[in-house]
């Protein structure tokens, strides 16, 4: 798909950015030679290549998901411009 100076400006239209007719004379050429990159590459022959989010392999160490109270609670509320019963207290906005 050859890239021309009306789709440089109907590109830049969408992006909302201003451009020149100078500009997108300079651009078009550019974003061809990208889409022919782009065209290259669906030329490779990907069969029996797992799909991968990085070079090497990560794995992520997890931890068990245990659920706590998190024994802090005295030492926030020692924080608290007002607690009751273990909670937080806040003034009423609603009347």
């Amino acid at each position: 798909m050859p890239v021309d100076i009306p789709t440089v400006k109907k590109i830049a239209s969408l992006a909302r950015i201003a451009i020149t007719e100078e500009e997108a004379a300079r651009i078009a050429p550019e974003l061809d030679n990208i889409m022919g990159w782009i065209e290259q590459l669906s030329e490779v022959d990907t069969t029996g290549v797992a799909p991968m989010t990085a070079v090497i392999p990560n794995h992520l160490r997890l931890r068990d998901d245990v659920v706590t109270d998190g024994a802090v609670r005295d030492a926030v509320l020692a924080n608290a411009p007002q607690a009751e019963h273990g909670f937080f207290t806040v003034p009423k906005v609603i009347e």
